[in-house]
């Protein structure tokens, strides 16, 4: 399961999971209204240009409505914690998919410190919600210069860069080291085994078969 943001790093990390050997499944969480359709379009786009390094492979994109979850978070839960627990709401959707489709692993785009969410100490805490499936993080090590290096190899750099509506929802002072026991308590204001089933139901299931060849 390639989890596809559409900005420059997740599809770099998709396609080294594709240049494994991997058929990658797309995830893309749609975070409308919190977005809009120019960053769907991006992902989509970005995400029609990885399947044409999988050729003769028909490669499967779950759109998942995940701006509902968001809402949830705001209203009910700690404005410092929603990155995070953004992220983890996106892992157990994504291990929801990794099931239907056996999917043996989740390929996710983060850097290490890049973002809020992805300092070291809030990486351990978003995983804690997955139960089975493991994260691969190839980009882990790199830096910028490094990922926009392979983006612009792969083709995916003129796509990500468009003008496109960043998520309104991060906080201006967001956590940067968040502890496991606060994150279950806000959780507690959370009904997520009913948030995982709505975004599921209403996921958008798309095929790429026509793809092309580089």
């Amino acid at each position: 399961m390639c989890l596809v943001s559409g900005g420059i790093d997740s599809p770099v990390a998709a396609w080294l999971a594709v240049r494994w050997g991997c058929t990658p499944v797309f995830v893309y969480y749609d975070n409308y209204p919190f977005t809009d359709e120019t960053t769907r379009q991006r992902a989509l786009d970005v995400m029609k240009r990885l399947a044409g390094y999988a050729p003769g492979r028909t490669v499967r994109v779950y759109v998942i409505p995940h701006g509902g979850d968001l809402a949830d978070i705001l209203r009910s839960c700690p404005r410092r914690l929603t990155c995070v627990l953004c992220r983890r709401m996106m892992y157990r959707v994504a291990e929801e998919v990794a099931a239907l489709e056996g999917a043996e692993a989740l390929v996710t785009g983060e850097i290490l410190g890049e973002h809020a969410s992805q300092t070291l100490r809030n990486l351990r805490v978003e995983e804690e919600a997955l139960r089975e499936v493991p994260v691969l993080r190839p980009l882990l090590g790199m830096d910028k210069v490094e990922v926009e290096r392979l983006a612009r190899k792969i083709g995916t750099f003129e796509i990500s860069t468009r003008p496109a509506l960043c998520c309104s929802a991060p906080p201006g002072t967001p956590r940067t080291r968040a502890r496991p026991e606060e994150v279950t308590a806000a959780e507690k204001g959370l009904n997520i085994r009913a948030m995982i089933e709505r975004d599921m139901k209403g996921a958008e299931i798309l095929e790429i078969a026509e793809v092309a060849t580089f």
